[in-house]
């Protein structure tokens, strides 16, 4: 009974179990022997239960029962596990008091100890001593010694330990194989990590679960997913069954890719194989969709946790908070603020820097300011990242002096600026056009303790170029290679900026020969850069080589990009009446004919850069952004008709622009296309098409277009805050939302009680009004 626990829960019940047989008097009494006492603080110690085996082991004693080496070795082993070395020397000196000598198992448990404290020369001590003292050392001894190595990234100590475990007659097991694969992953050191596993298995040791779960993590951290995909199969022909950490791993590699629909399959993959997922699983999954900026699919998922009986925690929350504020949803944000409180979880220094963070960066620095202000109370210290979050918002909202002031604030409480700190400051001066004072508080910065990075430079670099300071310029550029620093891609970007603005044609083309020496890669706006360089000098087809450049580099066009494009197809007179020079970039929108974007498509297809669905989708949300659907809709035809499938931006914005129109049966058209294609629609979409058609007296279309929207498996609380609070009750719709408010009742939608609060709140603010 005691042998087969499986947690701590059933050892806790075999405990008092146990305890009540010892202990009764009514004919029925079951003495535990020493045997029995040592089974059961195994059982303990292998849980880590160490208060409750210093109790049994106390019992043991009262039992007049006297300890062996198993029972020293086990008290030792379990305090060793939490490196508590200390501890664990009592023991030994008992088995030394009882005449008693430390065997393997207790030197190992000390390795063990030692290497929990990250003290790998006592680890490496005791090792030696097994030797000395005649002691046979194990496979347990070598695998713990190895697994601290790896722990304090000496893994080539590691290796060179391993190779001699031949020579004091012990073979590597899996866990050796397993624990050294794993350090050479957390290394980059790949190639050595398959090497290694080659050779385990070329000797007859078959890797484990754990072995595999290693390499597809570190397959998927060298974004190397397909192989991830494919060890995968190869476990589950050997017949190995993967774990929930298995596939953890693979759906954080594809999160972190940007693949989140694929990660979301990989969920539904591991629930029909019964793996249970837990909250890491969830979480990861939550942050791919919030970095993916789609927090509205991010929400559904904490709904799934609970009734799924899995408590979401503090990363939970944080990350919701994050790409609530990612958004621009701050009241959203502070929603998930307060229903975080509701699960029993107290914010910490993240959740209030993630919320200081996105009120400074839409400029409501006064509300960053009161958070900040409320912290002491909260026993939460302003940290780094919020004065900065702070300092930046005051900066970009002009407010140059308290910005300053907050800074000097932040010393004097003892919180010490970092580089990120210096380079708003730095990037504040510059904006205000005091390029002097921003060096020589870019000078200052080491004697703070703090070095200047790329970044640093490549603030002030820029700034002086906007204003064709090219020899402060090349100074400031020549200083900071001089201090060991290796110009990056924005910085040559940025000449590149200026000397496109001069018509410096050629000098733009020697900085990107220069880029191409130093073996730093274009990026997405450097080639944007230079097909703008391009269309100014009237040399179209050069901009569409370098176009064709961007594409074989792996870059996808930005809605900029394409803006650049269309800007100079214009200029060379082809539908613009005005002068194309004087073209905003932001009106090409406006203005552009159809045929032109018919003409940059054969452009693109004569570069050999045939236009794909992110161009369809770029020029129709242009289009749809100026409020031109028919453009729009014909961009749309002419994509279906090359067999191209819509995006979900594309058609976002076609929802968007038909309501801002007034034209809701199209937009209810476009949004059943969306379900349809298996996209989910935004709430905001929802947003603007629910009250729109209740702004138009179109009561039953409205009822109608929620009806479908609960049936997406939104985040109830989600649907509650935007639609009905941030929608209807701002319009002053207190009878449509309180009826909406019925249905989804009806229909089973569980609200928090947080959000009918929220809900009664904005229902008598709107009544006051």
């Amino acid at each position: 009974m005691i042998k087969s626990c499986g947690t701590t829960e059933d050892v806790v019940f075999v405990m008092g179990f146990v305890r009540g047989m010892n202990k009764c008097d009514d004919g029925f009494r079951f003495k535990l022997n020493g045997w029995g006492y040592n089974t059961l603080l195994m059982a303990l110690s292998r849980f880590v239960m160490v208060d409750d085996m210093k109790s049994v082991y106390n019992e043991m004693l009262n039992d007049m029962i006297k300890p062996d080496v198993y029972t020293f070795n086990t008290m030792i082993n379990g305090y060793c596990k939490l490196g508590n070395v200390v501890e664990a020397e009592v023991y030994l000196s008992k088995i030394l008091q009882a005449g008693l000598r430390p065997d393997t198992h207790t030197y190992t448990s000390f390795i063990l100890g030692h290497c929990r404290r990250k003290d790998v020369n006592s680890a490496f001590k005791v090792f030696r001593e097994m030797q000395n003292k005649g002691c046979q050392r194990n496979v347990v001894s070598y695998n713990n010694l190895i697994h601290g190595l790896c722990e304090t990234r000496k893994i080539d100590e590691a290796m060179k330990l391993f190779l001699e475990m031949g020579d004091d007659g012990c073979s590597p097991n899996v866990r050796t194989y397993t624990i050294l694969i794993d350090a050479l992953c957390q290394l980059d050191r790949r190639v050595e990590a398959l090497s290694l596993f080659d050779e385990m298995r070329e000797k007859g040791c078959e890797p484990n679960v754990h072995t595999y779960t290693v390499l597809i993590d570190g397959s998927c951290k060298d974004s190397k997913l397909d192989e991830a995909r494919e060890l995968l199969n190869v476990m589950s022909e050997k017949g190995l069954v993967p774990s929930v950490v298995t596939y953890n791993a693979l759906i954080d590699g594809y999160c972190k890719k940007g693949l989140v629909d694929v990660a979301l399959s990989i969920l539904d993959t591991m629930e029909s194989k019964s793996c249970i997922p837990n909250v890491r699983t969830y979480n990861e999954l939550i942050s791919g969709f919030c970095r993916a900026k789609k927090v509205h699919k991010a929400m559904p998922l904490l709904d799934k946790m609970l009734e799924r009986k899995l408590s979401p925690n503090n990363v939970t929350f944080n990350l919701l908070v994050h790409g609530q504020c990612k958004e621009g949803e701050i009241d959203s944000a502070f929603r998930l603020l307060r229903l975080m409180e509701e699960n029993g979880l107290a914010p910490d220094e993240w959740t209030y820097g993630t919320l200081v963070d996105g009120l400074s960066e839409r400029g409501r620095v006064e509300e960053a300011n009161t958070i900040c202000s409320s912290l002491k109370e909260k026993g939460i210290k302003v940290n780094v990242a919020m004065y900065t979050a702070l300092i930046d918002g005051h900066c970009k909202a002009e407010k140059f002096d308290f910005a300053f002031t907050l800074f000097k604030k932040m010393i004097e409480e003892g919180c010490s600026p970092n580089t990120c700190t210096y380079n708003v400051l730095i990037n504040g001066l510059c904006k205000q056009g005091k390029q002097l004072e921003a060096a020589q508080l870019l000078e200052s910065m080491p004697e703070s303790g703090v070095e200047p990075t790329i970044e640093s430079y490549s603030i002030l670099i820029e700034q002086l170029l906007k204003e064709c300071a090219f020899d402060h310029a090349d100074k400031v550029f020549s200083l900071m290679i001089s201090r060991g620093h290796k110009p990056d891609v924005c910085i040559y970007t940025s000449f590149l900026v200026a000397y496109h603005n001069e018509g410096k044609l050629k000098e733009a083309e020697d900085v990107m020969a220069k880029m191409a020496e130093a073996g730093i890669r274009p990026d997405l706006m450097t080639y944007t850069v230079m097909i703008d360089g391009y269309g100014r000098a009237g040399l179209l087809n050069r901009a569409f080589d370098m176009l064709k450049c961007m594409f074989d580099s792996g870059y996808e066009p930005s809605h900029y990009t394409y803006s650049v494009l269309i800007k100079h197809l214009s200029q060379g007179g082809l539908d613009l009446k005005i002068e194309a020079s004087s073209i905003n970039i932001a009106d090409v929108w406006k203005v552009v004919k159809y045929e032109t974007l018919l003409k940059l498509f054969d452009k693109m297809e004569e570069h050999e850069c045939p236009p794909n669905t992110n161009a369809f989708s770029s020029l129709a949300i242009g289009l749809c952004r100026e409020g031109r659907l028919e453009e729009a809709s014909r961009l749309l035809d002419h994509m279906q008709s090359c067999g191209m499938s819509s995006s979900e931006d594309m058609h976002t914005s076609m929802v968007n622009c038909c309501c801002k129109l007034r034209m809701y049966e199209d937009a209810t058209r476009f949004l059943d296309t969306m379900l349809t294609q298996g996209f989910l629609p935004r709430l905001e979409s929802y947003k603007l098409l629910i009250c729109g058609l209740y702004d138009d007296g179109n009561n039953d279309k409205a009822k109608a277009a929620f009806f479908r929207l609960l049936d997406c498996g939104y985040n109830n609380d989600e649907v509650a805050w935007k639609l009905l609070i941030d929608g209807l009750l701002k319009r002053g719709l207190v009878d449509r939302c309180s009826e909406l408010l019925d249905i989804m009742e009806k229909n089973g939608s569980r609200l928090s009680s947080q959000t009918y609060t929220f809900l009664l709140e904005g229902l008598d603010r709107t009544d006051n009004k």
